[in-house]
């Protein structure tokens, strides 16, 4: 077995939700991290290729978190093995593998480092609870409605440091029993998205409305806001999967790898609600 303890990790997207958290969960426990984003510590930009090789400068392992374009994600595979890279932790999606339209760039992304031969993990969450206080759902909630084409399927929405917990396991695991392995990750039980806004409007101690929109009127909304066709595209499809149900179930990822239960909604929203999120 290779020891990965010491290794250095780059880890991409180091600004997003669950980079900003999973960095110093890293650094608290003595790894050496390379934090790399278009604005982070270490500049990395998937559209400028001169950004890639000192980002992955010296590093073994990697948190891969892949752009919505798949094209440039093969070539940074191939050449962050080149360089050294013996481990990639990939950030994917519940559900992908059921999409043609939604989540090709994380599709790309696992299907570039099954092929890379080094050792690969996949972890797919669920939707985020922190997307309903930042973006893409906070600024709605915070106006008083959010209205999506959610249907009555429910989601076992996760919560990021749930994410970054499993990510930090498995970038620093001292063997390769998660090699070739996919986890999914998602929350305790299943909430409708109408469930989910009742809960943050009694956590928030406001009126917030739910209403359920058609795939049409809600890609109208989107337009209508500013949203590029593309973007609004690609939104209405990632709920086309929701709404087919294959992201529903609650996954015992969490659990198999941290040893307890995953976060609530319930706990993730009162915490939100305390801090101000949709006041």
């Amino acid at each position: 077995m290779t020891d990965h303890v010491t290794n250095e990790i780059l880890v991409l997207g180091a600004t997003g939700k669950t980079g900003r958290l999973l960095v110093p969960l890293l650094r608290t426990a003595g790894h050496r991290v390379r934090a790399a984003s278009r604005s982070g510590e270490v500049t990395f930009d998937w559209d400028l290729p001169d950004t890639w090789g000192p980002a992955l400068g010296g590093a073994n392992t990697v948190q891969l978190v892949a752009p919505e374009d798949p094209e440039p994600v093969g070539a940074l595979v191939r050449q962050a093995v080149a360089g050294g890279v013996t481990r990639f932790v990939v950030l994917s999606g519940r559900g992908i593998e059921h999409s043609s339209d939604f989540g090709t760039g994380m599709a790309e992304a696992e299907r570039a480092v099954r092929e890379s031969g080094v050792e690969w993990t996949v972890i797919r969450p669920n939707n985020f609870n922190q997307n309903f206080d930042q973006d893409p759902w906070g600024p709605l909630l915070r106006s008083g409605r959010l209205a999506l084409p959610a249907g009555s399927v429910p989601e076992p929405f996760v919560d990021v440091s749930d994410i970054a917990e499993v990510s930090a396991v498995l970038l620093t695991a001292t063997g390769d029993e998660h090699h070739g392995q996919i986890y999914e990750l998602s929350g305790p039980r299943a909430l409708t998205f109408g469930e989910a806004v009742g809960i943050m409007a009694r956590a928030a101690g406001r009126p917030v409305v739910f209403e359920e929109l058609t795939s049409d009127a809600y890609v109208a909304e989107l337009r209508a806001s500013g949203v590029p066709e593309a973007f609004a595209t690609m939104l209405d499809s990632m709920f086309t999967l929701f709404r087919a149900g294959h992201t529903s179930a609650p996954a015992d990822g969490v659990p198999k790898l941290l040893g307890r239960p995953a976060r609530s909604f319930e706990d993730y929203a009162a915490r939100a609600g305390a801090a101000g999120a949709w006041s």
